[in-house]
């Protein structure tokens, strides 16, 4: 062993340990190792850096946005809205399809975006149904480690290894490559869990989330009790009017709650105001009664008010409880003269004084201090409302408030973004990060996503990672370790037909990626898995794809994946919980991969 690789070795090693005890923060080592690496001589800083102009690594960065970008409009959340009314209450049901969304939405966004969206979806579903929440999260986990297996995009370590080839001179994976063995692991697994979530015991846990929700309030507040949802239909005198002119029931000024829109198959849910003109198709959430005379003098129809109607209005239109402030100027003061819907662009929908909901009534109180108003508007309203404590104390905001989806009406141009992405992808006519860049300029351009939220949604530590450990890569080639590590993985294992030596790479790789994270792990093995078919004069593509799905099956240790670790919390899992269920599913990959790569892929 020479000194380089020595020095290189040690900088390996002690980045695995800090990776392990979790200290520093990941993308902090990875600085670390940016700043050693030109020091030791082995590399120069351009070599060192190269990994901010890794065409991958800039994929890496549009794919969090394009995720970002189907979470701003809904996608995520209406999918899980699905799940929840489709999966009924048999335990079987709702895991076969938590699973199934959880990997087909993963495999064309973060699996860890992914996971933490269904959660919520998953502790919802159990306290309705009685089963077991740790029966629900840990099969999240583990479809969201399998959605890595299911395209090329679908995970970071497939986007390394794929580097890695190209690095070599050889022709990437196609976009759809691994699919076919992600898709067998993902059936298994389905079954697996099934049977194996009996393991993790049938306690139930209640929801930590303590938080009212927006049927609560609406309880609260007796708006359920008297509101009423009206369709303004063909040749109706209110067509043309604004609302703050429309009258209904008698000559009674109508206070419009709701404004739903449909146009182009796109539905418009806001909080409007006075100025709004009504057209034919509005329909019309109002605090009143028509009488039937009424509708029929002005052409419009009474819809159904279900008991989760506002729910289903929770992506686009937030709604907060607020209470009236010892100095407020609103003191003493109606509902109506404050004009909280000029001021603040917010509906007020109830009123409770005096620890009473104020019934229909409510815009002639005059408030005192410590009532409250219930209020409704756009999220963005809702969170300035919140940084003015003046005049009103914002109550601690209802759970739906993590699934508010500000661009809900663009999901169309959301799907249809993603739809060319992958098209583009799979044709082969761009590459792939074009592919992604040209994606969120779609997303940008039918105001999906803004650049604010754009920027947030990318997560810098990953892109410090592997911008970090790329280096590794090089710096062990140039001084010998990867062969070192080949010779020695050969040497182990004598004369073994290629098919033992990928149940070899698999195993290491899988081993390695309990210490350190996949992306790290798919860095490390690229380079050891190609130097081992290079020795055997045999085609790298098994090997490199075996080295691919063992980083993504890290199922075994609840820190091996932020998949896993976002689950841990909710299900109350240990780490003898993942091991003792992890572990078997880890050969079941194995026997996969050992036995379908080499078939699919041939030496």
């Amino acid at each position: 062993m020479n000194l380089g690789l020595a020095v290189v070795l040690v900088l390996l090693v002690g980045a695995i340990v800090m990776f392990a005890i979790g200290r520093p923060r990941m993308d902090v080592v990875a600085i670390i190792m940016i700043v050693a690496l030109p020091l030791t001589g082995i590399l120069t800083v351009p070599e060192t850096l190269a990994g901010f102009a890794d065409p991958n690594v800039v994929l890496i960065a549009a794919l969090f946005v394009v995720g970002e970008g189907l979470s701003r409009t809904g996608v995520t959340y209406r999918l899980g809205d699905w799940l929840a009314r489709t999966a009924g209450t048999s335990a079987t049901r709702v895991i076969v399809l938590l699973m199934l969304c959880v990997a087909l939405l993963g495999a064309v966004m973060s699996s860890t975006g992914v996971v933490a969206i269904f959660i919520p979806v998953a502790l919802s579903v159990a306290s309705r149904t009685g089963i077991s929440v740790r029966q629900l999260l840990m099969p999240i986990s583990f479809a969201g480690l399998i959605s890595g297996m299911l395209t090329l995009i679908a995970t970071t370590p497939n986007l390394v290894i794929d580097a890695e080839l190209r690095r070599h001179g050889l022709s990437g994976f196609g976009f759809f490559a691994p699919t076919p063995f992600g898709l067998v692991v993902l059936a298994l697994g389905i079954g697996y869990m099934l049977v194996a979530r009996r393991f993790l015991g049938a306690e139930t846990i209640a929801d930590a989330g303590s938080r009212t929700s927006f049927g609560s309030l609406i309880r609260d507040y007796g708006v359920d009790a008297r509101t009423h949802r009206y369709r303004v239909n063909a040749g109706s005198p209110l067509i043309g009017q604004r609302l703050a002119d429309a009258e209904l029931g008698g000559g009674a000024m109508v206070g419009v709650l709701v404004l739903e829109r449909t146009r182009l198959l796109r539905k418009t849910v806001r909080t409007s105001d006075d100025d709004t003109i009504l057209t034919e198709g509005d329909v019309v959430v109002v605090d009143l009664e028509v009488p039937s005379a009424e509708r029929r003098r002005l052409r419009i129809g009474e819809l159904a008010m279900t008991p989760d109607f506002f729910d289903s209005y929770s992506r686009q239109v937030g709604m907060a409880e607020v209470m009236i402030a010892p100095d407020s100027s609103a003191r003493g003061l109606s509902v109506r003269a404050i004009r909280f819907r000029e001021k603040h662009d917010l509906v007020v929908l109830g009123v409770r004084h005096r620890r009473e909901a104020a019934g229909p009534a409510f815009p002639a109180i005059r408030l005192t201090t410590g009532d409250t108003l219930l209020v409704a508007g756009g999220w963005d309203s809702i969170h300035r409302l919140q940084a003015k404590r003046q005049d009103f104390i914002m109550l601690d905001l209802p759970a739906e408030v993590k699934e508010a989806a500000p661009a809900a009406n663009q999901a169309p141009f959301a799907v249809g973004a993603v739809v060319v992405m992958v098209a583009l992808m799979v044709t082969g006519v761009v590459p792939n990060v074009i592919a992604a860049l040209i994606a969120c300029l779609l997303m940008g351009v039918f105001r999906c996503i803004d650049m604010p939220s754009a920027y947030r949604s990318i997560h810098w530590p990953t892109i410090l990672l592997i911008v970090g450990m790329l280096p590794f890569a090089l710096a062990l080639q140039r001084t010998g370790g990867v062969d070192l590590v080949v010779d020695g993985l050969l040497g182990g294992l004598g004369d073994a037909n290629p098919t033992i030596l990928l149940g070899g790479v698999f195993v290491l790789t899988a081993v390695i990626g309990l210490f350190v994270s996949n992306t790290a792990t798919a860095v490390l093995m690229g380079p050891i898995a190609i130097g081992i078919a290079t020795q055997l004069n045999v085609s790298p593509y098994p090997f490199a794809m075996t080295v691919a799905l063992a980083a993504s099956a890290a199922f075994m240790t609840p820190v091996s994946s932020p998949v896993n670790t976002l689950v841990v919390e909710p299900g109350r899992y240990s780490f003898l919980d993942f091991f003792k269920v992890g572990a078997p599913f880890t050969i079941v990959v194995l026997l996969v991969s050992v036995f379908m790569v080499p078939v699919i892929l041939p030496f």
